[in-house]
C-alpha cells in the first residue's frame, strides 16, 4: 500500500525535477552566453587605451621638439582610469546573480533526485516489515529535511533567476 502512494508521489516529484533541471541547463546557457558578451563592457577598451598611449606620446614629441629635451613643461594630461557604466555594471550584476541562482536550482535538483531514488530503495530489502520499517524510517527524515519543500521552492528559485535576467535585458536595451 505505502509503495503504490510513494511510487505516485516519487513520479510527480521526478517529472517536476526533469523539467526542471532542463530549463535550468537550458536558461544556464543562454544567461552564460549573454554574461559572457556583455562582461566586455566592464573591462578598458585595449583599442581605447593604444590611442591615450599615441596621443601621449606625441605630446611629448611635440613638447621635446619645443622646449628641448628635460623640459619640466612635459606635463601628462591624460586620464587612464577607467570606470565601467553603471548600465554595464547593473546589468552583469542582475546576470550573475540569475546564473547563480540557475546552477543552485540545477544543484539542488540533482541532489533531490539521487534523496528521491535513495528513498525508492526500500521497496528491494528483505521481509515486509523490515521494508516498512526502513520506509517509515526514510518517510520521516523525507520530512525532517523538508523535500517537498524544498521541490516546491526550487521553481520560484528559477522565476527568480528569470526576473532577473529580464531585468537586465531591460537595462540594457533602455540604454541602447
Amino acid at each position: 500500500e505505502a509503495a503504490k502512494i510513494d511510487a505516485g508521489k516519487v513520479a510527480d516529484w521526478t517529472d517536476a525535477l526533469d523539467v526542471l533541471l532542463v530549463f535550468a541547463g537550458l536558461f544556464s546557457a543562454v544567461v552564460s552566453t549573454f554574461v559572457c558578451q556583455t562582461f566586455q563592457t566592464l573591462q578598458v577598451n585595449p583599442n581605447e587605451l593604444i590611442y591615450v598611449i599615441i596621443h601621449e606620446l606625441l605630446d611629448v614629441q611635440r613638447a621635446i621638439d619645443e622646449h628641448g629635451p628635460g623640459s619640466s613643461k612635459m606635463v601628462s594630461r591624460s586620464d587612464t582610469s577607467f570606470h565601467p557604466s553603471r548600465t554595464a555594471t547593473w546589468v552583469n550584476a542582475l546576470w550573475y546573480v540569475s546564473l547563480t541562482l540557475s546552477l543552485i536550482t540545477a544543484l539542488i535538483a540533482a541532489l533531490t533526485k539521487q534523496w528521491i531514488h535513495h528513498y525508492m530503495n526500500y521497496v528491494q530489502l528483505g521481509t515486509p516489515r523490515a521494508r516498512a520499517r526502513v520506509r517509515h524510517f526514510r518517510f520521516i527524515q523525507l520530512q525532517e529535511w523538508h523535500v517537498p519543500a524544498i521541490i516546491g521552492l526550487l521553481p520560484v528559485m528559477m522565476h527568480i533567476a528569470l526576473g532577473l535576467f529580464f531585468a537586465g535585458l531591460v537595462i540594457l536595451l533602455g540604454s541602447m
